[in-house]
């Protein structure tokens, strides 16, 4: 007859085993799937065009060279590979990729070595162990290892690794977003730095026009036909126009020092190069894209899509902590007093156990935890959904920014066309002696005003053609990875929306 230890090891051994391998597929919690909104076919602001969204496919990659500024294009690609931004956020993925490999970790045995050599002594007083003679010193020599294997039955594991992965994808969107705002931000300075130059250059024209109003007040006075009064005018309009300069000098320079620190470099760094005024760049084509490839290329709609991802796995995880969890340590150590015997079969010392542990009262806490992981992820969809309201906001925002303003700016040229035509009359009239100099400090003032309002106008055209670029999430395709050392595969990196 066996005995009851013969009869009980079968099932604690390959049986056993390998039904809590059968069991290991039986992964809980939710199946992620993709939010899913009604779109819109097209943009209420602006309905886009096959020649449209032709141009604007062809000019996502690299949609600063539309602009046709080569100076715009260097200092790209000096901030894309120096930014300080971009960097940090290249560290965090890395980190975050450390993360999720560390969990992956858990999946399979942890095993360790464990030798070891020494004396040791026992209490000869003691009735156990029993010790022969006086000596109580034993020496030990032990080599083996140690080892334990959490088996994911449920899936807690297999969903942690899933969300980290979830994360470190959010990881990836998030530096795109960077980069995105990185390209918005430095071209619009560089934008605004040569708008302020021409305003510097306007007012240095108005500057040398106050001048020759004065000079030709000067004169109409000595010949006895103007007054003290108009020449204090002239006098005061020429030192209020020259005090325009040193605002417009301050926004130069400190436009010129943000450049530089954009592009990993200290304040200052460019204002070389960047002091020599140069005419604005052009205006690009109006980019538009339907909205479903906003969804496709917006970095924050895609980073939101992987949170969404990420809270759904998380839900697996709280799911699995309901469940048993299976642990099988593996302890192998051989022991010996003498190091010859230390390889015998009598030196062996081993213990394999399947240790299960299964909650039967927390306080409600696990259950809590499913129920804060359910309002989370839910929380994450609806971020999702607010997240491509507002991109698509942004959009018709940019669209309609952009007509308003090409058409404000077409009216502000001729304005500033008219007002000149006026000044130059005012002057020969009141050279004249037909007019008085109330006419002429008048279409100074008009004069500046209208050539002032229409370099803004040119200024707002650019910054709508850089946020609606930035808008449809132009600019990261490509580049946003592969121009750094970052460990990404490329197809992940160029992976759209639609593929997820």
């Amino acid at each position: 007859m066996p005995s009851p230890r013969s009869r009980f090891r079968p099932l604690a051994g390959p049986s056993c085993l390998a039904s809590l391998l059968l069991l290991a597929g039986c992964i809980v919690g939710p199946k992620y799937h993709a939010p899913k909104m009604a779109l819109p076919a097209n943009w209420t602001e602006h309905a886009a065009t096959a020649d449209e969204l032709a141009t604007t496919r062809a000019e996502m990659r690299d949609w600063w060279a539309s602009f046709h500024d080569p100076v715009l294009t260097l200092l790209v690609n000096k901030a894309i590979s120096g930014n300080y931004d971009l960097a940090i956020s290249g560290q965090r993925l890395l980190a975050a990729r450390g993360l999720r490999d560390q969990i992956a970790g858990g999946l399979y045995p942890q095993i360790d070595l464990t030798p070891a050599a020494g004396i040791q002594r026992f209490s000869t007083t003691l009735e156990y162990p029993p010790l022969t003679g006086a000596n109580s010193d034993t020496r030990l020599w032990q080599y083996g290892l140690s080892a334990s294997w959490e088996l994911d039955v449920f899936g807690r594991i297999r969903h942690s690794i899933e969300a980290q992965q979830a994360a470190v994808d959010a990881g990836i969107e998030q530096r795109r977003a960077t980069l995105l705002a990185l390209l918005s931000e430095l071209s619009t300075d560089y934008v605004t730095l040569r708008a302020s130059q021409l305003q510097l250059q306007i007012a240095d024209r108005n500057i040398q026009a106050a001048g020759d109003a004065l000079a030709l007040t000067n004169k109409v006075f000595t010949q006895g036909l103007g007054t003290t009064l108009q020449v204090a005018q002239a006098q005061g309009e020429l030192e209020t126009e020259q005090a325009t300069r040193q605002p417009l000098q301050t926004r130069i320079a400190q436009l010129a020092h943000a450049i530089s620190v954009l592009t990993g470099q200290m304040p200052g760094t460019l204002e070389g190069m960047l002091e020599q005024p140069a005419p604005l760049p052009s205006v690009p084509a109006l980019p538009v894209a339907l909205p479903s490839m906003v969804i496709a290329n917006r970095p924050d709609i895609r980073r939101a899509e992987r949170e969404y991802a990420q809270a759904t796995a998380r839900i697996g995880v709280a799911v699995a902590q309901l469940y048993p969890s299976f642990i099988l340590p593996l302890s192998f150590a051989p022991q010996s007093s003498m190091i010859h015997e230390l390889f015998t079969a009598s030196s062996l010392a081993w213990s394999l156990v399947l240790q299960v542990s299964a909650p039967l009262y927390h306080g409600g806490r696990l259950s809590a935890e499913v129920r804060e992981a359910h309002a989370n992820a839910e929380a994450a969809r609806l971020e999702y959904e607010q997240t491509v309201l507002r991109s698509f906001q942004e959009v018709e925002d940019r669209l309609v920014a952009y007509r308003n303003d090409e058409i404000r700016t077409a009216t502000l040229r001729r304005a500033a066309q008219d007002n000149a035509l006026a000044l130059d009359r005012a002057r020969r009239l009141y050279g004249a002696g037909l007019s008085g100099f109330l006419d002429v400090l008048t279409s100074e003032r008009a004069t500046y005003t209208a050539e002032n309002l229409a370099a803004v106008g040119e200024l707002a055209r650019l910054q709508d053609a850089i946020g609606l670029f930035t808008a449809i999430g132009a600019g990261w395709q490509g580049i946003a990875l592969t121009a750094t050392t970052l460990p990404v595969d490329e197809k992940m990196q160029h992976r759209m929306a639609a593929g997820h």
